[in-house]
This record gives structure tokens, sequence and C-alpha cells, in this order.
């Protein structure tokens, strides 16, 4: 792999990491997060009280890729899990090992934390993100079916009784 270091992230690569998040929204065909979106991101990555924990992985100096993660928890389990949000390597940087290097990375983290599992979701016509994670070691599990509530309907559900 070269000269890429991985390494926790900090304040100052937050241009960075925004513009990698903006560049995955567009491989993803989804709205990029606007200005104020982007501020939250960084607030909740380096503010007082952080919601979730971010790598970075650096090539010759420069942050091509990032993962982010947090803990959840598995009561089938009686352990911590971690959960991958996102995993996104710049292409211009892809093929090099970065991508390997932030889930291993990752992986590492969820075993010092005596974690049972690490998790992720994957899109079912990224044919390529699914390969590379079956190589990992990964089963993508197709019993399971992600539930999503946001929006109009999070806020009806929220304010029900």
């Amino acid at each position: 792999m070269g000269d890429a270091v991985i390494r926790s992230a900090r304040p100052e690569d937050g241009p960075a990491y925004v513009a990698l998040v903006r560049a995955l929204a567009a491989f993803e065909r989804l709205a990029p997060p606007d200005d104020e979106a982007a501020a939250r991101l960084l607030e909740h990555a380096f503010g007082e009280r952080p919601r979730y924990q971010l790598l970075v992985g650096e090539v010759g100096g420069r942050v091509e890729g990032y993962a982010v993660f947090f803990e959840t928890y598995s009561t089938f389990r009686a352990l911590p899990s971690l959960y991958l949000e996102d995993l996104f390597v710049h292409p211009r940087a892809r093929g090099q090992g970065l991508g390997t290097a932030l889930v291993r990375a990752v992986a590492r983290r969820a075993v010092e934390r005596g974690c049972g599992r690490f998790e992720w979701t994957v899109l079912d016509w990224n044919t390529d993100a699914q390969r590379f994670y079956r190589s990992l070691g990964a089963r993508i599990l197709t019993e399971w079916q992600l539930c999503r509530v946001d929006g109009d309907a999070l806020a009806a559900l929220g304010a029900g009784d």
C-alpha cells in the first residue's frame, strides 16, 4: 500500500472529509450534504459530544478515504457491536489497499472493545463493494431487511403516544 496511513481524524481534516462525503453522495446518486449539514457532520465528529468516530486514510499526505463507525448493542449476544456507517475511498486512490486498511482498522477497534459483531450495509447494485467485502470474510445477509422511518413520518411517529 506504499505510504498510506490510517489514523483518527482531526478537526483540520474536516474540509477533506466533507469533500469525500460529497464524492460518496455523487457515487451513490444522492444529494450531497449542504453547508449546514456539513457543519453538523463536523460538529458531530469533533464537537464536545462526538456522535461517531472517524478514521481517515492518507496517501502521500492527502486524505483519500474515510470510515465512520459507532457502537451499537446486540441483546442476543449480550455484547456491543461496531457499526460501519460509511466507508469510502476516492476513485483516484482505489486499488492501493486503502479500503482494506480502513476496514481492518475498524475491525481492530471492534476486537479491542470486545464487540461480538462488526456490521454494515451495502447497496444491492454495488457489486464491486459486495465482492470486496466478501474477500474480507464478510457474509452478506439476505434474510434481514433494513427498516427506516425519516422526515415527516419520523416526526409523526415520535409525536404519537
